[in-house]
């Protein structure tokens, strides 16, 4: 196989190569003088299976275009089969008309990935499920609960019965409680209203929380408007501590300093975003990696073999 990385995650794109014990392909990705992206493989890849690392993070746009250009090089370099490896996939909220003449972003995107030339999709946590159908080609959505799981279990589990597993949302549930399941730990659900987009009110808490160590689970953490207001309505419940794991940590705008001021006494994030200078200074906010869950499958798709079983 031949691993290419993008410039959206070199640290996980590197952590990937390592532990694959397989080195990334020499490839140039830049820009010309009016920001148009240029991409150019240095190695000979005819009949290769080839893994293209990108999230389509901050600068989104920017990032999928790479993304894009990067797969279409490859195909015209006679690529055998191209994996757009996706960490995290943007505009995955965008998954449903939201209201009249709205897009549904998230196919838009599937469309542009199959149409470049990927003959498969590797993602981590989409936000709805039901975008792995957007595609035309296989798409693999790996888990964060394993990994969470065994943090939770490393760094919170101490042998009593007191940790309370926490959706803040109504849609987010199944995830909470597959995390639940794994740590044998109870289930409360967060009722909430949302009057526009970026904010959220939390109405009612389902579940006694009181004295409880509550551990709030969720796929994105953006303006994180969400979570601290969860954290708040958690405490005012009478909770012990809240601390939040979130597969990916957008932390957009002044998300970073309203995570510091809130009650959260840790938010954990995996590293299927580039962590900014503002994360890896706040003292509340940790990073744990995902690379070797995403290498395993990458070996395993070359390979063939099962991806789903990395979860029984």
């Amino acid at each position: 196989m031949k691993l290419l990385q993008g410039n959206s995650n070199q640290a996980m794109a590197e952590a990937i190569s390592a532990y694959l014990e397989v080195p990334l392909t020499e490839a140039s990705v830049r820009r010309f003088s009016d920001m148009e992206v240029f991409v150019e493989i240095l190695e000979n890849v005819r009949g290769e299976d080839v893994f293209v690392i990108q999230s389509t993070s901050y600068p989104a746009n920017d990032n999928l275009m790479e993304l894009l250009v990067a797969i279409d090089a490859l195909k015209r370099g006679s690529a055998r089969r191209i994996t757009a490896v996706m960490p995290y996939y943007g505009y995955a909220r965008q998954d449903r008309k939201t209201g009249p003449r709205t897009p549904i972003s998230a196919k838009l995107v599937a469309n542009l990935i199959t149409t470049a030339g990927a003959d498969r999709v590797l993602t981590m946590d989409l936000h709805a499920g039901q975008i792995q159908g957007f595609f035309d080609v296989p798409t693999d959505n790996l888990y964060a609960a394993p990994v969470f799981a065994k943090d939770i279990q490393e760094t919170l589990k101490n042998g009593e019965d007191e940790l309370m597993i926490v959706s803040p949302d109504v849609g987010g549930v199944l995830r909470a409680r597959g995390i639940a399941k794994r740590i044998d730990a109870d289930l409360a659900i967060i009722d909430k209203r949302r009057e526009r987009a970026g904010v959220s009110e939390v109405m009612n808490i389902i579940g006694d929380v009181k004295d409880r160590r509550c551990i709030l689970v969720d796929d994105i953490v953006d303006s994180a408007g969400t979570l601290c207001n969860a954290a708040i309505a958690l405490m005012d419940a009478g909770a012990k501590s809240v601390v939040a794991y979130v597969t990916h940590g957008v932390l957009s705008g002044g998300a970073v300093a309203r995570v510091s001021a809130s009650p959260l006494e840790m938010l954990v994030t995996t590293d299927s975003i580039l962590a900014t200078e503002a994360m890896r200074v706040t003292n509340n906010i940790r990073q744990i990696t995902i690379a070797p869950l995403m290498a395993e499958a990458i070996k395993r798709i070359a390979d063939s073999k099962s991806v789903s079983s990395l979860f029984d």
